[in-house]
């Protein structure tokens, strides 16, 4: 089937039309691949005898279907790239001259804790200030230094001050090892996968899945409590039916077991990123206070360890049942339920011990809001050591 093609009427550029690009757009835009692919299948189809199309209809078409769909923040966001806008030619530190991206602008402040909303509305301030001004191209530090007086403007010092902290922690490009633990069903890799995302870190790790490979390694009757649930293990140890010790102790003393036998490949997996200096999200049941403690001495990397919870039982059962429904693979979801009071004793015991060890605890609400507190806390760590003025992070004017 021949291609339709793209005519962007400023220049005369001809390009086949892609559903992979379009894709891409609409997921940096914030749709959910899913609905990308098919509004991108369905552009496709409704442009499919034409030859040629230009991009401004194109455009339309995607406008028209997003309307349909009801994505205010999408459409958005998707139509303050529109090509055909002013272009603003940003000069990097490097020498390199790009435009200016309203996306990663907008990313970059997430990062440093601001909402959704609050970062779209200061990416666009900075935005058409810029375009107002009419220069050739910019530095990235006169942007830089606009964005903070603009946050500081609307937003108050605080919100500034994290804005600079984070932009001073780029320039340093030290690696980021974020460390997540928490009970099961609290919604770790749900947010491993948001700070992944916003952070543009591609390199992501599952306890679970390690323990998932040390099974394959390891015969089960060689380590029959490796071959559990977290909150299970002590049940598979010799001798515990014999012990005297109360239910609680037991499947605290398990889990202790299990996670300093999954510590060995967690150990090595944050090992390798540090040697390679690249970032990585470890995250799961097994991360915790222990573990993060053997890496409270590193000082060529960020080291931010974060404790997940949900802190109301009837919320910590919807969120089991859900994840039996999502992710049937895993477990049960009758699994979870009937060791609900295990799981809820295992979360007692792991924020009794992330409190005692200065662990941050967040707790899990709603997505959004916990991805913006996760951020605020790997700010926190960074401004321990952060004591620059504006000045020697922007430059004096």
């Amino acid at each position: 089937m021949a291609k339709t093609l793209v005519i962007d009427p400023s220049d005369g550029t001809r390009t086949p039309f892609l559903r992979g690009i379009l894709t891409r757009s609409l997921t940096d835009a914030g749709l959910a691949f899913e609905k990308a692919y098919q509004l991108s299948s369905d552009i496709r189809q409704q442009i499919s005898s034409d030859d040629e199309i230009t991009t401004e209809e194109v455009r339309r078409r995607v406008l028209s279907e997003l309307q349909k769909l009801d994505e205010k923040e999408v459409i958005e966001n998707y139509e303050s790239v529109n090509p055909s806008a002013t272009k603003v030619m940003v000069i990097e530190r490097n020498g390199d001259i790009q435009p200016f991206s309203i996306i990663e602008h907008r990313r970059t402040l997430e990062s440093t804790g601001l909402s959704s909303d609050k970062a779209a509305y200061i990416t666009q301030n900075v935005f058409n200030e810029l375009a107002e001004s009419y220069q050739d191209a910019i530095q990235t530090k006169a942007i830089g230094r606009l964005t903070y007086d603009k946050l500081k403007q609307h937003y108050g010092k605080e919100a500034a001050k994290r804005y600079l902290v984070w932009i001073d922690y780029k320039h340093t490009q030290r690696p980021l090892i974020l460390l997540i633990g928490g009970a099961t069903g609290c919604g770790k890799s749900t947010i491993a996968t948001e700070v992944a995302h916003r952070l543009n870190i591609i390199r992501t790790q599952s306890t679970d899945m390690l323990r998932e490979v040390m099974r394959m390694m390891v015969p089960e009757r060689l380590i029959p409590e490796l071959h559990t649930s977290s909150f299970n293990a002590w049940r598979r140890i010799p001798g515990s039916s014999e012990s005297r010790e109360s239910s609680e102790e037991m499947m605290i003393h398990g889990y202790i077991h299990q996670s300093e036998l999954v510590s060995v490949p967690c150990e090595a997996v944050v090992q390798r990123a540090l040697s390679e200096q690249v970032s990585l999200i470890l995250e799961g049941v097994h991360v915790s206070p222990a573990l993060v403690n053997r890496f409270k001495d590193e000082q060529n990397a960020v080291i931010v360890p974060i404790m997940l919870a949900v802190l109301k039982q009837e919320k910590l059962k919807h969120h089991l049942k859900d994840r039996g429904v999502t992710a049937p693979e895993r477990n049960a979801q009758s699994d979870y339920l009937s060791n609900f009071e295990s799981i809820w004793m295992l979360q007692s015991h792991l924020l009794s011990e992330a409190d005692n060890n200065a662990m941050p605890i967040i707790a899990n609400d709603d997505t959004d809001k916990t991805t913006d507190r996760v951020m605020r806390s790997i700010i926190e760590v960074l401004e321990k050591d952060f004591h620059d003025k504006v000045e020697d992070v922007f430059g004096s004017d």
